[in-house]
């Protein structure tokens, strides 16, 4: 890989780890403290060109480009009350329950997206990496599904905001990014293509092939809804099938992506089967198509991804080597501080490489598919929903 002349914008700040919904729930702040760790023990922030960002608070004004005034007021309140609470809000709930300074960092998180959002937009830097955020099911009025603003659309309404006319999201989440698509199902300016275990067997329940955007924005919303089961070989089969096609087709100014590593077999929250070679082939495969078709302008968050110490910092060290330009070898070693520190964390026990030993191969649907097998059968049912209305064969 051509590293000459890239820059990474990196956001972070031990004051991200707050948002912690406390013992117990999935999404526990020990994965992003563990994935610095495990990038900076890597010298993957030492790289010439990357600079690591402490985000500022968004304001209320920022917030308000997406979420509604109501809202933010909610969550300012339940973040000092926990018991002014607004179920109708999405707040006090199992999945979003209220703590100390819950809108000052939920907050933070979106004032990281932006500026990373803003650097890439604005050519400060070639790439932007958000790995707290990626919140991609928060709602304009309600939190939802572990989310409590929505970081990643707030930073594509800056780009927006900024001039950006053609704006592409890719989510690879095993959840389907309804909160992105929601927001932007009808502005034809937003491309968002997520592909997800299909809504029948998870959460949220959306994100089926039909759902193709709003009546000003035919066309826009793209939905790969996979089968439970589904490992590297089809993921990356449908991955490969369906998005380099529509983006080369829509021509976006700018790639954003979500990259939730909850589809990895040992993720205890979905049923796909990826390992983080085939997660670390999708990384590079979105870096490839921002060079190929943005002038490399490329902002990626985190997501999802609860098997907190063996994936997530694995597969996000991976993206952020990538996007500061050097990726790292699949067979490096885990360094050993790294491994020490999680186990007199008594974290458990760390993985020794940086692979899972798989080889992130896949048919193409170039060379045939077939119509008995299960996921061609979903790859074709989004084609056939998405295709003609670019103008491309879905059978080809």
């Amino acid at each position: 890989m051509d590293d000459a002349g890239t820059t990474l914008h990196v956001a972070w700040d031990d004051a991200l780890t707050r948002y912690d919904f406390g013992p117990g729930h999935p999404m526990n702040p020990l994965r992003l403290a563990l994935t610095f760790r495990l990038a900076r023990d890597m010298g993957v922030l030492d790289r010439r060109g990357v600079e690591v960002i402490a985000p500022e608070m968004a304001d209320d004004e920022l917030l308000a480009t997406v979420h509604t005034p109501e809202f933010i007021d909610a969550v300012r309140s339940a973040g000092a009350d926990p018991m002014q609470a607004d179920v109708a809000h999405g707040l006090g709930t199992d999945d979003v329950p209220c703590f100390a300074g819950m809108h000052e960092v939920s907050a933070l998180i979106v004032g990281g997206t932006v500026a990373a959002a803003r650097a890439v937009w604005g050519r400060s830097v070639t790439h932007g990496v958000n790995f707290t955020g990626g919140l991609h099911h928060a709602m304009a009025d309600a939190a939802s599904g572990f989310c409590v603003y929505n970081d990643v659309a707030v930073g594509i309404q800056a780009m927006l905001d900024a001039g950006a006319e053609r704006v592409a999201y890719v989510d690879v989440d095993v959840h389907h990014g309804d909160g992105v698509q929601a927001i932007f199902y009808n502005d034809p300016r937003v491309l968002t293509i997520s592909l997800h275990e299909t809504p029948r067997t998870l959460f949220p329940g959306t994100g089926f092939p039909d759902e193709v955007g709003g009546p000003d924005a035919q066309g826009t919303a793209v939905n790969v809804a996979l089968p439970p089961g589904t490992g590297d070989t089809g993921w990356l089969r449908a991955f490969h099938a369906v998005v380099p096609p529509i983006l080369r087709t829509w021509k976006p100014q700018v790639l954003v992506s979500q990259h939730g590593c909850d589809s990895h077999a040992e993720d205890p929250l979905a049923h796909l089967t990826l390992t983080v070679d085939g997660q670390r082939a999708s990384y590079l495969a979105l870096r490839a198509l921002a060079h190929e078709l943005c002038g490399k302008r490329w902002l990626a968050t985190g997501g999802g991804g609860y098997a907190l110490v063996d994936v997530v910092p694995r597969a996000w060290t991976h993206l952020l080597a990538i996007a500061a330009g050097a990726p790292i070898e699949p067979e490096a070693l885990v360094p050993e501080s790294w491994r020490e520190f999680v186990r007199t964390s008594d974290y458990g026990v760390a993985p020794r490489r940086m692979t899972d030993g798989a080889r992130g191969d896949f048919s193409d649907w170039e060379d045939g598919y077939d119509p008995a097998d299960w996921l061609d059968q979903a790859i074709l049912a989004t084609r056939s929903a998405v295709f003609p209305l670019h103008g491309l064969d879905p059978m080809m």
